[in-house]
């Protein structure tokens, strides 16, 4: 699947621990986003658009209102990287 490197930038982070903390609108609808690393940084490339895109392929998901998460989907489709630490 072709995934482009801000989603897998992304995607890396949630599978290594991070979430992504939503704020919700009166009527339901997500206005507000931040993806947090493990650590406790924000992530700079995660935007409401790409957001859409993983929700979409069903590669993060909410469960009972808590912050998004990486699928399984999500994990098996990132490519591997090597930690930098």
């Amino acid at each position: 699947m072709n995934i482009s490197k801000r989603e897998q930038r992304v995607l890396h982070v949630l599978a290594q621990g991070g979430a992504i903390h939503f704020k919700r609108l009166p009527n339901g609808k997500i206005c507000n986003i931040r993806c947090f690393t493990r650590e406790g940084h924000v992530l700079a490339d995660c935007d409401l658009q790409l957001f859409d895109r993983l929700k979409k392929r069903r590669f993060i998901k909410s469960v009972s209102g808590q912050p998004y998460r990486a699928t399984r989907l999500g994990i098996s489709s990132v490519n591997s990287q090597q930690d930098n630490r």
